[in-house]
């Protein structure tokens, strides 16, 4: 029986926390080297935690922000993003984006980092959803685009998606409208990198189901909506429609059992069809995801019903622009919070909009038309 809850902040105790995302995106994304500063709003006054020196100027500004509208964050700034601070606070423990062979070398606990790489593979996931009995698309795995047959294309449900086995960023992800679409796919490849042909699940609803791993609980983090801009995610909206835990809870306790810690989620659609709702699993995202910063923001705000956004900015300064008038209100209960600012020196910004969907429509022109 599930014994974990719905709702919590960061498990009790210190952190350490570097959500510095280079070692774990696509090469070439304008800001990306700017992401640590996400992870302010989730931290907490006894952590620690490492940004980027470039956002130093940046400081003042979301500090206020953030002591404006209640929101309790860490002041104990390392100005340096090396993996080596993971181990030089006694009694501090490691909270980062992604636990990867890097981080293991720092921190050493190899059961998190092996289930942490075996499970990012797309094709593992695909194998241990069979195993589970976990709906998923129609998937058919392989080594190599050179294992792919003909006789394997003609197979295949149009429109498909091919994967790389392993991306981030929707990198190596191509939609195949049709069977050519596929074979021109097919040689965008290296020859040794794994890869998979998923059929499209038709609809428009793919929610996040994130969790939490809570010393030896696992806990039900938050269920949202994906925000979607044709195929491209633009953000997320609480609460959702739909919350099938029952969907992925099997795979999300064999994480658990085997050394998964910290938040984890997964992407699920969510297909009507004429025997009723269905809801398949795309893929297991082992770390931080772009949810997760705002989900916790938004409870630790009490905060009930809320989406998140990309927006972009003319701005390039945090100061640049005033938005004291639409600042969260705990009163209220509504209003923005800035979420990632540190790319507001690309041009960029995630804010949280607080309060009934009316309202955060109200927000989001108000917005637009500022930035």
């Amino acid at each position: 029986m599930f014994t974990g809850v719905s709702h919590g902040y960061l498990p009790s105790g210190r952190y350490i926390v570097n959500h510095d995302i280079m070692r774990c995106t696509a090469d070439g994304v304008v800001g990306n080297d700017l992401y640590s500063g996400r992870a302010l709003g989730l931290s907490e006054p006894d952590d620690y935690i490492q940004l980027h020196p470039q956002l130093k100027p940046l400081w003042n500004d979301i500090t206020s922000h953030y002591r404006r509208i209640g929101l309790s964050h860490s002041e104990n700034v390392i100005w340096d993003l090396s993996l080596q601070q993971l181990a030089a606070y006694d009694g501090y423990r490691p909270s980062v984006f992604y636990f990867g062979p890097e981080e293991s070398k720092v921190w050493n606990d190899p059961a998190w980092m092996e289930t942490v790489e075996f499970i990012n593979s797309k094709n593992n996931f695909v194998a241990l959803a069979e195993e589970l009995g976990i709906d998923i698309p129609q998937t058919r795995c392989f080594a190599s685009v050179d294992e792919i047959s003909e006789m394997d294309i003609i197979s295949f449900n149009m429109p498909s998606y091919l994967k790389a086995a392993i991306s981030v960023s929707g990198v190596g992800i191509y939609r195949c409208a049709n069977r050519e679409e596929l074979r021109k796919a097919m040689g965008k490849f290296e020859r040794d990198v794994p890869v998979q042909v998923q059929e499209e699940i038709r609809t428009e609803v793919f929610l996040n189901l994130q969790y939490r791993v809570v010393g030896e609980r696992l806990v039900r983090l938050a269920a949202s909506e994906q925000i979607l801009d044709g195929f491209a995610h633009q953000g997320n909206r609480f609460p959702s429609s739909y919350e099938p835990w029952a969907a992925v809870e099997p795979m999300a306790l064999w994480l658990k059992d085997r050394g998964m810690k910290g938040i984890f989620a997964f992407d699920v659609a969510v297909a009507k069809g004429r025997d009723g709702i269905r809801f398949p699993a795309i893929e297991c995202n082992p770390r931080f995801n772009g949810a997760s910063y705002p989900t916790v923001i938004a409870q630790k705000l009490d905060v009930p019903e809320w989406s998140a956004m990309n927006f972009k900015t003319r701005f390039r300064d945090l100061s640049e622009f005033d938005i004291r008038d639409l600042e969260f209100d705990m009163k209220a209960g509504e209003g923005l919070v800035i979420v990632n600012w540190g790319t507001v020196l690309a041009g960029k910004l995630v804010l949280l909009l607080a309060g009934s969907p009316e309202y955060q429509g109200v927000l989001k022109d108000e917005l637009l038309h500022r930035l």
